[in-house]
C-alpha cells in the first residue's frame, strides 16, 4: 500500500500546532521508547530524527501521513517522560506540552508506547491513568519486540496486558514485525 508521509513542523506550545483540523494520532512514551524510529518504520521513509541518546526530542513533531486513499492525518511525535537531564526542567516541559497538546479540540487518538522489556514500570501506568482522564481514544504498544526471545514476548505480553487491562501488540522498528496491526489500530482509534 502507498504511504505518502512529510514533516510539517515543530511546536514549543500550542501557537504552533498546525491549525488546519486534520485527525491526529499522538506517540507518548518514556524518553528512547522509540517512538521516532516507529514512525520511521510506519511510513517507510526516515521523516523523523532518531538517537540513541534520550531525551533527544524536546518539541512536539507533526507529520502528514497519507496511506493509500484514506484521508491524510497527524502523526505526533511527543517528548518523551522519565528522562530528567538538566533537573526538573525537562518533565516541566513534557507536562507544559501534552497538556497545551490534548487541551485542544481536534480529533485525536493517542498511543502509549511502552518498552516490551520492562511492562508495568509505574511512569508508564502513570501516563496511562492520565490517559485515560483526556478525551482521545487510547492505546498501548509494546516496542522493541525484536530483542525478547519467544518465551520472554509471551511473558511480557501477559503481564502488559495484564497491567493494561487491554491487548497490547508488540512492534519492532527494527524487523517491521507488528506494523501492519499498529496501522489497524491507528485506523480505529
Amino acid at each position: 500500500m502507498q504511504i505518502s508521509s512529510e514533516f510539517v513542523t515543530s511546536a514549543a506550545d500550542a501557537r504552533g500546532f498546525p491549525r488546519d483540523r486534520l485527525a491526529e494520532i499522538a506517540l507518548i512514551g518514556r524518553s528512547n521508547v522509540g517512538k521516532s524510529s516507529l514512525i520511521n518504520a510506519l511510513v517507510r521513509q526516515q521523516v523523523a530524527r532518531t538517537s540513541a541518546a534520550p531525551g533527544k526530542t524536546r518539541l512536539a513533531n507533526f507529520y502528514r501521513v497519507r496511506r493509500g486513499a484514506q484521508p491524510a492525518f497527524y502523526l505526533v511525535d511527543l517528548p518523551g517522560y522519565g528522562y530528567a537531564r538538566g533537573g526538573d526542567a525537562p518533565a516541566r516541559e513534557f507536562n507544559r506540552l501534552t497538556e497545551a497538546y490534548f487541551a485542544r479540540t481536534v480529533p485525536i487518538g493517542a498511543v502509549l508506547l511502552v518498552d516490551a522489556r520492562h511492562p508495568g514500570l509505574e511512569s508508564d501506568l502513570d501516563a496511562w491513568a492520565w490517559l485515560g482522564t483526556q478525551s482521545s481514544a487510547r492505546a498501548v504498544v509494546g516496542t522493541k519486540a525484536d530483542k525478547l526471545t519467544r518465551a520472554e514476548r509471551a511473558r511480557h505480553t501477559r503481564e502488559l496486558e495484564s497491567v493494561f487491562a487491554i491487548p497490547v501488540p508488540l512492534v519492532s522498528a527494527q524487523t517491521g514485525e507488528g506494523l501492519d496491526e499498529l496501522w489497524k489500530l491507528i485506523a480505529r482509534l
